[in-house]
This record gives C-alpha cells, structure tokens and sequence, in this order.
C-alpha cells in the first residue's frame, strides 16, 4: 500500500469541515445524556429513592445532543451544496 503525502491546506489538514464541531459536541452531549437517562433509571429497578429533579434535567441533554448534531449535519450539507453551487457557475 503507498500513501498519499499531498500537501493540504489548514483546514483539511485537521479534517475540519463546517458543521463538525457541531457534530462532535452534539455527540458528546447527547452520551452524557444517555448515560444520565440510564443512571436515573437505575433506582427504579432496584427499589431505592429516587434522584433528585436535577438528575431528570440532565438527561435531557440527550435531546439537545440530538438538536446539535443534527444542526451541524445541516450546516455541512448546505455549505457543500453552496460550494458546488459556485464551483458550477464558475
């Protein structure tokens, strides 16, 4: 197998594409939320009390991962779409 050592530019070099960080840090919230989401089911399944509201909050953060990804997905198809758009024109 050869590898490829063309130079790149800044950006591509650290694989950054518009809408990634959104797609990471949507990703990471939504596991803090799921492993919340898990956590407070815990008690249930054992018989102890409950956790506090605060607990249920967080695991909504799931959601918002969700939300965040998925606007970071957006972004990264609508600036592929512009950038194909003017590379068309040109």
């Amino acid at each position: 197998m050869s590898a490829d050592f063309r130079p790149r530019s800044a950006d591509s070099a650290a694989g950054r594409r518009p809408g990634d960080l959104l797609v990471r840090v949507g990703g990471i919230v939504f596991v803090i939320g799921a492993l919340a989401t898990l956590v407070t089911f815990v008690p249930f399944f054992v018989g102890t009390e409950p956790f506090p509201p605060t607990a249920y909050f967080v695991s909504m953060l799931m959601g918002v991962g969700f939300a965040l990804a998925g606007a970071g997905l957006l972004r990264a198809v609508f600036e592929q779409r512009r950038h194909t758009r003017t590379t068309a024109e040109s």
